[in-house]
């Protein structure tokens, strides 16, 4: 049978967690290690001089590993030391806001577990979806109460996305899938295999209190316009699938690769 981790970055009481978890039973067998509480924004951070405490809670019936750090510290945990034998498979999300564009997979918890996972040998995916404006800053019964029954329906999506990787074959020459999802998501929503949107954000901090700054998420810009990209194709109330492979390899122009492989005149012994 298989295995399969479930983590996410919005913590053990996040409302998609367990939908998630649960619609992936019938794929395997789910284990779930997500953090204590909400890890947004933290990329791929690992946790390097605290003591990191992973211990057992029950969420929703089911016994869940709360782990006192990063997302990318459950699935590294879950990996190598909380389970016998390494996952087939980690899912990540589902997050409860989007993560399209490179400036937002660049920053996303969500997305930083998945890309641990391809650290650690596992393949991967992460699943992001939008939220009702309404739910935006509630948290707690207001905030589940304003999603509604958007998490279950997200989950199904996924599941379904995920079901057919498996079926298919994890390809070869990907790393890692990032999913993205419109807020009201359902079986029947268009899914578009798509490209990471380049992208660039605002200023992420206002002055807070005491003489200090608050993070205050402002804009998001797209600094490419592409059809395919996943902005433009959940923008269009699809789901973004876009596969990924950690390689950046880039070509230089002749005359920069030459300067740069020469040693300056100043700098050679006479």
């Amino acid at each position: 049978m298989r295995t399969i981790l479930v983590t996410n970055d919005d913590g053990v009481d996040s409302p998609t967690l367990m939908p998630l978890a649960r619609a992936l039973e019938r794929l395997g067998r789910v284990t779930v290690i997500a953090p204590t509480t909400e890890r947004s924004w933290i990329g791929k951070a690992v946790t390097r001089f605290d003591v990191v405490h992973a211990h057992t809670v029950e969420r929703d019936g089911r016994s869940v590993q709360a782990v006192s750090g990063t997302p990318a510290d459950c699935v590294n945990l879950g990996v190598h030391a909380l389970s016998s034998a390494p996952p087939d498979l980690v899912v990540s999300g589902i997050n409860l806001g989007l993560n399209f564009g490179l400036a937002f997979l660049l920053s996303s918890g969500t997305i930083g577990a998945a890309i641990e996972a391809w650290i650690c040998g596992v393949p991967s995916l992460a699943f992001s979806m939008a939220i009702p404006d309404d739910a935006y800053g509630l948290t707690g019964v207001h905030r589940i109460a304003a999603l509604g029954k958007r998490p279950e329906a997200a989950a199904a999506v996924a599941a379904e996305i995920v079901e057919t990787i498996l079926n298919e074959g994890f390809p070869s020459a990907v790393d890692s899938f990032t999913v993205n999802m419109p807020a009201d998501v359902n079986l029947d929503t268009t899914r578009v295999v798509a490209s990471v949107t380049r992208c660039r954000y605002g200023p992420l901090f206002q002055p807070g209190p005491e003489g200090g700054y608050l993070h205050r998420f402002s804009s998001l810009t797209a600094i490419e316009e592409r059809a395919d990209g996943d902005m433009q194709v959940v923008q269009r109330g699809a789901v973004a699938i876009c596969p990924l492979r950690f390689d950046f390899e880039v070509s230089l122009p002749d005359g920069l690769r030459i300067a740069l492989e020469s040693r300056p005149a100043s700098t050679r012994r006479g």
